[in-house]
């Protein structure tokens, strides 16, 4: 059966009106009663790599797979409690350049600062149960790079990745979305099994793997709008 692909950027009180991407930050208590509702669906919660067999069918079960770009403090203090309390697990993918950091790549934007996960965060990100993926080095547009500088930001993001969780790192997020054939090309000869890009439908075994597609979550989704995703899309 299709599987939703559930994608959060940061988990927190959203800031004052017309704050730019605003809806992209869902509150504490928006997020409880969507991990409830996943959970009155039937549905459990898993990171993307755990979800794979489901959506290649190798398995069967109602599965929905929880991810969460960019390694924000927020989802670690936020998030992370709920996702136990449910007994769910998810992955995030990290901007390896921003480990302890913050959201560089969105100032230009007007986007409010927020932190990034720090080491010691992430192994206890990991120690929980859920999965560490990767976001390249600095947040980068792929397509908009040469490829020697594209390639460099999806494999040394997946060393540091590894030398920091001491094992593979084979998931992998795209930037704002952007990809194109070669860069997926890329991504399969850094050694990713997977990447998620940002169509909106639930997944299945039909996809390719390079560019599974997944269903954004707002800060504005009413409890309808987000069964529907997880149901409908």
């Amino acid at each position: 059966m299709p599987v939703p692909i559930l994608l959060y950027h940061q988990i927190a009180t959203p800031p004052f009106r017309k704050t730019p991407f605003r809806s992209m930050i869902v509150s504490p208590e928006s997020f409880r009663r969507q991990m409830g509702w996943l959970k009155r669906l039937g549905y459990q919660g898993l990171s993307l790599r755990e979800s794979l067999p489901y959506i290649s069918g190798q398995k069967t079960g109602k599965v929905a797979a929880i991810t969460f770009d960019d390694g924000f403090t927020n989802v670690y203090q936020n998030a992370m409690p709920i996702l136990q309390e449910f007994g769910f697990t998810a992955t995030n993918f990290f901007v390896s350049n921003q480990i302890g950091g913050s959201n560089e790549w969105d100032r230009p934007l007007g986007v409010l600062p927020a932190t990034c996960m720090d080491i010691s965060q992430i192994k206890q990100w990991l120690s929980s149960g859920h999965e560490v993926g990767a976001h390249t080095m600095d947040h980068a547009h792929l397509s908009q790079i040469p490829e020697t500088q594209a390639f460099e930001q999806l494999s040394l993001c997946k060393e540091k990745l590894q030398e920091i969780v001491g094992d593979r790192v084979e998931t992998f997020a795209y930037p704002y979305g952007d990809h194109n054939d070669r860069v997926r090309e890329l991504v399969r000869q850094a050694g990713y099994i997977v990447a998620a890009g940002t169509e909106r439908r639930r997944a299945t075994g039909n996809d390719d793997l390079m560019n599974l597609p997944r269903l954004t979550i707002r800060r504005d989704d009413t409890w309808l709008h987000f069964v529907a995703k997880c149901l409908l899309r």
